[in-house]
């Protein structure tokens, strides 16, 4: 039987968090324009930064990659596909499980770098403090929940995937979730809360990928080598000689 809190938690509370998460972005784009950015303190610290930012940052859009293919693409497709259950198992507990400590790592070398490079704590925001743990935890807890299929029996693909997909129809399947095992409603929950934090933190500069440089027109550069010197035209004004020069010119002491 499905209680009160469960249609709150998995009814209700997806659609209030996508209202902050949309409404809070605009909000911010209306008055913080120029804060869509990650405040970056590479001037501050690079060794560290260049080692853990790619390493979270492309690890991090396998996991959500792996999401995208776990949650929105139903059982049907991979069968049609002739993608067996137990491929499709094992190719998401490797790949996602290897994304997902790459980007555990990665973002472990970033909070170490926060803390370690004095400057760089010193620009640390009230929003980092809370949205840094908050990132942690959500991604420990998918590594759990992907850990545990191993031993788990129970099929995500059926159960959280259903009630997911369920959200776009506008009709929740709240015991499809409700009966999901603890660790994957955690995750929901704490992902949830990070996307409702997001618009105020600076998570908010994913929003703002350069996608245009891949359209836009070329930009010509000449060679500084190659290029026709200046040449005055003749009716133009000379430039202003020095007083020195004036008088040797016309004959007068300097």
């Amino acid at each position: 039987m499905t209680t009160h809190v469960q249609i709150a938690l998995w009814g209700v509370l997806p659609y209030l968090t996508l209202t902050v998460l949309v409404a809070g972005t605009m909000w911010r784009y209306r008055y913080d324009r120029f804060g869509f950015t990650t405040r970056s303190s590479q001037l501050h610290e690079s060794r560290l930064l260049g080692i853990g930012g790619p390493l979270f940052h492309y690890s991090l859009l396998l996991v959500a990659g792996g999401h995208v293919m776990g949650l929105l693409v139903p059982e049907w497709i991979t069968q049609r596909l002739r993608v067996s259950e137990t491929t499709y198992h094992a190719v998401a507990l490797t790949v996602g499980g290897a994304a997902g400590v790459a980007a555990v790592g990665g973002l472990g070398i970033l909070l170490w770098r926060r803390l370690r490079v004095a400057a760089v704590r010193q620009a640390t925001s009230r929003s980092d403090r809370v949205v840094y743990p908050l990132l942690t935890v959500v991604l420990l807890a998918g590594l759990t929940a992907t850990a545990s299929s191993v031993a788990n029996p129970y099929d995500y693909r059926l159960g959280v995937s259903v009630w997911f997909r369920s959200l776009f129809e506008l009709d929740p399947d709240v015991p499809a979730m409700a009966h999901a095992p603890l660790v994957y409603q955690l995750h929901a929950l704490l992902a949830m809360a990070l996307f409702a934090l997001w618009p105020f933190s600076r998570l908010v500069h994913a929003f703002t990928v350069p996608v245009g440089y891949l359209v836009r027109p070329y930009i010509v550069y000449r060679s500084h080598a190659r290029a026709t010197p200046y040449r005055q035209p003749a009716t133009a004004r000379p430039y202003p000689r020095k007083p020195a020069e004036r008088h040797r010119r016309a004959g007068l002491p300097r």
